[in-house]
């Protein structure tokens, strides 16, 4: 055998001493590992205080982040008859609630009062009560609820005054400022707002012609149709519509420039506009034809 064979026997052979030692060491090992396992499982199952205080803090913490801020609707004074769907879905109001109040308005009535809209609705007195607060009515019901407080009031005490005589219809193209203001609803602006549209037309030839008033609500526009009409045949400024440059045509109420404009791209392609022309002319306000022909010249 050689030498080195011999060396290497020797190097793995150990004695019994050496043996047993690495046997221990052996067990130690492993026992440390098991130790350590052991610990750090014990310290997971069981938090100390300061750990778990700090647990509960975060659960707190998660638990907000995980709720969501509720939409609030924040209301703002509007008049109840002008509800629209999304409105209506949004005060709480139901389908049929606001079907029953589409419906009334169609008819051309109105809701005056909190009680009324409620009867008319059918809604709870719960959502009355939250809801009503933010009702605004025009000034003319106010005052006629004023005027009503007051008349049972008179009544209450046995005293008796003249009644009011009703206002007697008048000629709108007659009209003063002052007549205009003794309808509820019209203030000293619409009034003038009124009388300038007026002076503009020259006159006007139909009661129709209110709608077109700015700011003029509903309410108020069938109170004048209540105290005015046309009286005396009208006498409008008339306007010819083949003569006219766009300028001149631009400065009668009904037209704006982009119609203006093409009255005369209409005329220099087809020659002399005619009243049956009227509807073709792009963008002309054909809702208002048997009006606006009244100011024009052919």
């Amino acid at each position: 055998m050689s030498k080195a064979n011999q060396n290497h026997q020797s190097f793995l052979h150990f004695s019994k001493s050496q043996r047993k030692g690495l046997l221990a060491l052996f067990v130690i090992i492993v026992g440390i590992q098991i130790a350590s396992s052991t610990l750090d499982l014990t310290s997971k199952s069981k938090p100390t205080s300061e750990e778990q205080q700090w647990l509960s803090v975060q659960n707190e913490i998660d638990s907000l982040k995980s709720e969501k801020p509720k939409a609030v609707y924040q209301m703002y004074p509007f008049n109840p008859n002008f509800i629209t769907d999304a409105k209506g879905y949004k005060l709480g109001m139901t389908l049929k609630q606001i079907d029953r109040l589409l419906a009334y308005r169609k008819k051309g009535k109105f809701a005056n009062s909190a009680e009324e809209f409620q009867k008319v609705t059918g809604i709870s007195d719960s959502l009355l009560n939250v809801i009503s607060p933010y009702f605004k009515f025009p000034d003319w019901v106010n005052k006629q609820k004023a005027g009503n407080y007051q008349n049972s009031f008179k009544k209450s005490n046995w005293k008796e005054f003249p009644k009011k005589e009703k206002m007697k219809v008048l000629d709108i193209n007659q009209a003063t400022k002052e007549d205009l203001m003794k309808v509820y609803g019209i203030g000293d602006a619409i009034s003038d707002r009124i009388l300038k549209q007026r002076e503009l037309l020259g006159a006007f030839v139909s009661m129709e012609q209110m709608d077109d008033v700015w700011g003029l609500s509903p309410e108020v526009v069938g109170k004048l149709n209540q105290d005015f009409k046309i009286a005396n045949p009208p006498k409008p400024n008339k306007i010819n519509i083949n003569n006219a440059s766009i300028k001149e045509l631009g400065q009668f109420p009904y037209f704006r420039y982009p119609i203006s404009k093409n009255i005369v791209t209409y005329r220099s392609m087809n020659g002399d506009v005619k009243i049956e022309d009227l509807s073709k002319i792009k963008g002309f306000p054909v809702d208002k034809i048997k009006i606006i022909a009244l100011y024009l010249e052919f």
